[in-house]
């Protein structure tokens, strides 16, 4: 057995009691890191929690909004907060002469538009732009872009314009649908800015398909979409809707007795936009196939005059010398006339349908020929010295017999 001295016990006992107090600091230390550790994991999954929490709370408040709506309606205010950005107001500047003889600049007309692509292609119609110094295009968050007309085509009262919009803007733009299977009936959804009063919704229905309506003298839109849904001054141009928010339609006029929405609304069918866009977009205008024969409406004076064999068709007075129609066989008349300041040669063919579409007008002709190509093969019926036969006729380009 060893014994210790005083001063030895009293050492060791020191050494101990350090080493005690030191094991249970460190302990504690350890304890605490680890405690803290823990109460890091548990904050972040909280507010982790929270987070889910109130986005599940804002999505059952979202439901809970809608839930107080009707179907009908829940599919109104959907579409409406899905596109209406989609849709631009369009202001024009004119020139006009004022009393000194001096070209001023005034407002001209205003309408609707649709944004169909992100680079800043806009859908609307002809009409809205037309004879336009300038071209201002409004975009829902109020800013305001200088626009330029890419193309248009007078045939279907259609414009395609483009604007530059800033880097990094995201465009939201309205998806084409399909008016090929529309059925009378079916609901639609206008989004315009009639009166100026920007992005109005109106609802209806399609009252109506195939109905041909005549813009002018010489042009006539057939197919155009009948609809009940309000369109107004400003509306024109604008998107009519399907419920699924796909564009079906361009809104383009109203017959009313009073101007205002009391009154029938029509649409150019999207299918008819999506035959010409692209090529506006890419060549400015619109390549169509024609005749190249200079041809006569008849009218009752000259059916009479030159006892000709019908009263309605289109009487073929020249043929471009070595052209399309001269080589197919299309004879030209021989007798010249007076007519006012007009010579009418008498003798040709009478053009009385084009692939078997009644040619009675001028109006028939185009309408007839607005879907064709130069190169495409039509077949021409005509009456020749009162016999009814048909020649095959390859169609020249519109714009370079007309010049």
């Amino acid at each position: 057995m060893r014994f210790y001295s005083r001063s030895q016990v009293i050492f060791f006992s020191i050494l101990s009691a350090c080493i005690v107090l030191l094991f249970a600091f460190g302990f504690g230390l350890f304890r605490n890191a680890k405690q803290a550790e823990i109460e890091l994991v548990n904050a972040a999954e909280k507010k982790e929690t929270e987070f889910v929490l109130q986005q599940s709370e804002q999505k059952i408040l979202n439901v809970q909004e809608l839930i107080q709506y009707s179907e009908s309606e829940r599919e109104n205010i959907t579409i409406y907060e899905r596109y209406n950005s989609a849709v631009v107001n369009i202001t024009t500047e004119i020139m006009s002469i004022n009393w000194f003889l001096e070209a001023v600049p005034q407002e001209g007309s205003s309408g609707s538009g649709s944004i169909i692509d992100t680079r800043g292609f806009v859908l609307t119609n002809n009409h809205v732009v037309q004879n336009a110094h300038r071209v201002f295009i409004n975009l829902a968050d109020g800013s305001q872009f200088d626009g330029t007309v890419v193309g248009i085509d007078p045939e279907n009262d259609i414009a395609v314009l483009k604007f530059d919009p800033p880097r990094g803007t995201e465009l939201t733009t309205i998806p084409y649908g399909d008016s090929s299977n529309l059925k009378v009936g079916q609901k639609v959804l206008a989004i315009g800015n009639p009166f100026a009063l920007e992005r109005t919704l109106t609802i209806g229905i399609v009252s109506g398909l195939g109905r041909p309506i005549q813009t002018s003298r010489n042009r006539i839109i057939r197919d155009m979409i009948q609809t009940d849904a309000s369109i107004n001054p400003g509306n024109s141009g604008g998107p009519l809707l399907d419920t699924q928010g796909r564009m079906i339609g361009i809104n383009t006029m109203i017959y009313s007795p009073s101007g205002g929405s009391v009154g029938i609304g029509f649409a150019v069918p999207v299918n008819t936009a999506k035959r010409v866009v692209n090529e506006i977009m890419q060549h400015g205008r619109v390549r169509r196939g024609w005749i190249d024969a200079t041809v006569v409406q008849l009218f009752p004076s000259l059916v009479r005059y030159a006892k000709l064999p019908v009263d309605a068709g289109l009487l073929v007075s020249r043929t471009t010398r070595g052209g399309f129609a001269e080589r197919a066989g299309l004879r030209q008349g021989t007798e010249p006339v007076q007519y006012g300041r007009s010579i009418i040669y008498l003798g040709g063919d009478i053009i009385t349908s084009v692939n078997g579409m009644k040619t009675n007008t001028l109006a028939d002709l185009y309408a007839s020929l607005e879907a064709s190509r130069p190169g495409d093969t039509v077949i021409v019926g005509i009456n020749r010295g009162g016999r009814d036969s048909t020649v095959q006729i390859t169609l020249a380009d519109r714009e370079e017999v007309m010049n």
